[in-house]
């Protein structure tokens, strides 16, 4: 079994990526070395913990069997609700400032669990445990951690690292079809921004991938994760490079916002994002024009997707708007000058973005991808 091990700098201190198959069997001696905690509490959802749960070590070290806390890990339950209701759960389990909260789920999970161990008792110590390929390429990597608004997508939330990331590859075996798909929409994120070797390796390999090949996973996610660490290690609060890690989510929250997080997953709204930013730059004249038909070629061959919404331009228009990234009104969009890199830009005209949202999404549901342009 090869571990790898990735180390993330942090403001607070680095952490540790570790992942690889069978990496939860060493769970206890991993949280081990990070010192004594008073208590450890999981923090999963129903579906979740049915799942892996029995992957999951019941003891960490010379601890007790640890604490189990369920909630609701639909993307409509993404809400201060949930934090306050796991932090009413730890008070009633004893969880002290030396308790240590592990968060075991996909990337609703880890948010909403990292959100609320950033402000129980003003924060206790985290480790993610992911058991989606979402998670394990992205959210549970950087500490980001937060909730929705019915205004807009994470608008609540703070920037908490985890003590550890736990990613076991085993956990993948029993996702669903669907949300591993989606989980790859994010692979083929870090391949357009940050790695045109990985984009290449997508495009001739995604068949395999798809088949949740053990070596293709074994170089996919370490390789994703480095990326991720190397981004947020340069810019941990988002005011610079660490944006670029945005690309299609400008458009994909503005999906998830109009549906009321009823009809994508992330992954899948994110497909779509990707496949609008991609049509954005070239018609704004930034992206080439065989790499954005090589994106969009790419993200379609993840299989379907929920269709685009039947919305006004105008309504995901001012969804974004509130998007976070949004900057005195302006929206900023991540575009892509050439596969392997991305840029944020705002000059963006309110002509362009209204084409693209209006005759963009006929084109990419209807079009091969390759005459899609």
């Amino acid at each position: 079994m090869k571990i790898h091990r990735i180390r993330v700098p942090s403001a607070t201190g680095k952490y540790e990526v570790v992942c690889g198959s069978g990496v939860l069997r060493g769970a206890a001696r991993e949280i081990a070395r990070l010192g004594k905690f008073s208590s450890v509490h999981v923090v999963s959802s129903p579906k979740a913990w049915r799942a892996v749960g029995k992957l999951v070590p019941r003891r960490f070290g010379l601890l007790g069997a640890a604490a189990v806390h369920l909630f609701h890990d639909a993307e409509s339950g993404k809400t201060l609700a949930s934090v306050e209701q796991i932090a009413r759960s730890l008070v009633r389990a004893g969880a002290d400032r030396r308790a240590l909260v592990v968060a075991v789920g996909g990337g609703m999970v880890g948010d909403v669990a990292g959100f609320a161990a950033a402000s129980y008792l003003r924060g206790i110590a985290l480790v993610h445990v992911p058991t989606t390929l979402l998670a394990q390429v992205d959210s549970a990597i950087g500490g980001k951690t937060g909730v929705n608004l019915p205004e807009g997508k994470n608008l609540v939330g703070a920037f908490y690292s985890p003590s550890l990331v736990l990613s076991d590859f085993l956990m993948l075996r029993s996702l669903p079809d669907r949300e591993f798909r989606g989980g790859l929409a994010e692979v083929i994120k870090y391949g357009v921004i940050a790695d045109k070797q990985l984009f290449a390796y997508l495009e001739a390999g995604m068949e395999k991938i798809l088949r949740r090949d053990a070596g293709a996973l074994e170089y996919l996610i370490p390789r994703c994760a480095e990326i991720k660490a190397r981004v947020v290690g340069a810019d941990e609060h988002e005011s610079g490079q660490r944006e670029t890690l945005n690309f299609g989510h400008t458009f994909g929250h503005a999906l998830e916002s109009v549906t009321n997080y009823r009809v994508y997953q992330h992954g899948e709204a994110v497909a779509w994002g990707m496949m609008a930013a991609a049509l954005l730059g070239y018609v704004a004249g930034i992206t080439p024009e065989a790499d954005a038909a090589r994106i969009l070629a790419l993200t379609r061959r993840l299989g379907a997707l929920p269709p685009w919404p039947k919305v006004a331009p105008a309504k995901l228009i001012a969804a974004m708007r509130a998007d976070k990234k949004a900057r005195a009104g302006k929206i900023r969009f991540v575009l892509s000058p050439r596969i392997g890199q991305a840029r944020s830009y705002d000059g963006i005209s309110a002509e362009i973005l209204q084409r693209v949202l209006q005759l963009g999404p006929a084109l990419l549901a209807h079009l091969g991808a390759a005459s899609a342009l």
